[in-house]
C-alpha cells in the first residue's frame, strides 16, 4: 500500500492505550508516520483521531480542539486512581443527594475552573509521567492548571432514594487538558458522598463524532483489501476551526514552495472578520490566533501559515506546507 495522507477517526476499545491503537495501525497501513490528536485512557472508549503521513504534521494545530464526553460517575465510593480501575479508599455511609442539589453542584464546575492533573496522568514531572511515579508509589505535588468545562448536563438519574453506588450519567463538553475522572472526584467531594467515574465515551474531538469514527477491525479489513482510503478524510477536515485563505497562480506556488505572500485587502479584512464553525470554538483558538488554512484556486490545501501585518501589508508566512 503507497503512504496515505489523511485523518481516521477511531472507535478506540477499551483496555487499549492510544499507542497500542497507532501500532496496530501502522502495522496494517505500513506506514512509520502515524499519531493521534489527543490521548483516552486505556479503560476509555470513543473517539480517537489518528493522523497518517503528513496529517502528522496537523497534529499541533489540532490538539487543542474540544471534546465531548459521556461520562458515568459511581457516587459514594472513591477510589485512588479517581476511576474503577483503582482500590476502593472510602465508601460513604449513605448518599443524600437531589437532583437540583446535584446540577447545582455541577453548574459550579462550568467555565474556566483550576484542576489538579491526578497522579494517573501523563503529565510529565521532572522527566517522568505522573502515572509512572503513580505506579512506583510516589505522589508528588501537581500545580493546577486552568481548563474550561463549557457545558455539564445530568443524562441520566438513578431512581430516588439513591444509595452508594448509584450512577449519574453526564454528558461534557470541554477544553482540551481537562481530566474527566478529575472532575468526577471534585463533583463528588463538593457534593459530600465522594465519587469515582464508572467509565468513558468521549462522543466528540472538535468536529468529529462517534458517527464518523471506525474500528481497528475494519481499518484492518480495508487495508488487507487496498480500500483503506475510502475511510480517510483529508487533513484539511481536521483544520476546519482555522479560518481559510485561498490564493491562486503564483502565490500558490510561492506557498508550496514555503515562501510568503501578500494577501489583497479583502481577503483579509474577509478572513479576520471570519468565524470558526460553532463545534470546534475552543482553547485552541487563542494559541491559533492569526493562523490560517490556505487553499489553492482548486480548494486543495496547501499548509498553514501565520498572518502577520508588514506595516499596512498583509502577510502570510507558511508555517506547515502539506504538498510537493
Amino acid at each position: 500500500m503507497n503512504g496515505i495522507d489523511g485523518i481516521l477517526v477511531i472507535a478506540k476499545p477499551g483496555g487499549m492505550t492510544s499507542h497500542d491503537v497507532v501500532a496496530r495501525i501502522r502495522r496494517a497501513t505500513g506506514q512509520r508516520r502515524v499519531g493521534h490528536a489527543g490521548t483516552l485512557d486505556p479503560d476509555a472508549t470513543g473517539v480517537l483521531v489518528v493522523l497518517l503521513g503528513r496529517a502528522t504534521a496537523a497534529m499541533r494545530f489540532m490538539l487543542g480542539l474540544p471534546k465531548a464526553y459521556r461520562a458515568e460517575m459511581v457516587l459514594g465510593i472513591v477510589t485512588d486512581t479517581h476511576d474503577a480501575s483503582g482500590t476502593v479508599v472510602q465508601v460513604a455511609s449513605e448518599v443524600k443527594v437531589s437532583r437540583a442539589f446535584f446540577e447545582d453542584v455541577t453548574r459550579r464546575f462550568t467555565g474556566e475552573i483550576l484542576q489538579v492533573p491526578p497522579m494517573v496522568s501523563a503529565v510529565h514531572h521532572e522527566g517522568r509521567r505522573l502515572y509512572e511515579l503513580a505506579r512506583a508509589g510516589i505522589e508528588v505535588e501537581r500545580a493546577p492548571r486552568r481548563v474550561t468545562v463549557y457545558d455539564i448536563r445530568v443524562e441520566s438519574w438513578p431512581d430516588d432514594p439513591l444509595t452508594v453506588g448509584a450512577r449519574v450519567t453526564l454528558s461534557v463538553v470541554c477544553s482540551s487538558g481537562t481530566y474527566i475522572r478529575q472532575l468526577a472526584a471534585d463533583i463528588g467531594e463538593a457534593l459530600g458522598c465522594g465519587a469515582h467515574l464508572g467509565s468513558l465515551v468521549r462522543t466528540r474531538v472538535g468536529r468529529f463524532t462517534l458517527a464518523d469514527a471506525h474500528t481497528l477491525d475494519e481499518v484492518e479489513a480495508l487495508a488487507r483489501e487496498g480500500r483503506l482510503r475510502a475511510l480517510v478524510l483529508p487533513i484539511a477536515a481536521g483544520l476546519s476551526h482555522l479560518p481559510a485563505v485561498a490564493v491562486s497562480g503564483e502565490d500558490a506556488r510561492k506557498v508550496a514552495c514555503g515562501a510568503q505572500v501578500e494577501l489583497s485587502a479583502a481577503e483579509h479584512e474577509r478572513v479576520t472578520q471570519e468565524r470558526p464553525e460553532a463545534d470546534t470554538v475552543c482553547e485552541c483558538d487563542r494559541s491559533s490566533a492569526g493562523i490560517v488554512r490556505v487553499h489553492g484556486a482548486g480548494g486543495e490545501l496547501l499548509g498553514v501559515a501565520k498572518l502577520e501585518m508588514s506595516g499596512r501589508r498583509a502577510m502570510i508566512r507558511p508555517i506547515r506546507v502539506f504538498v510537493g
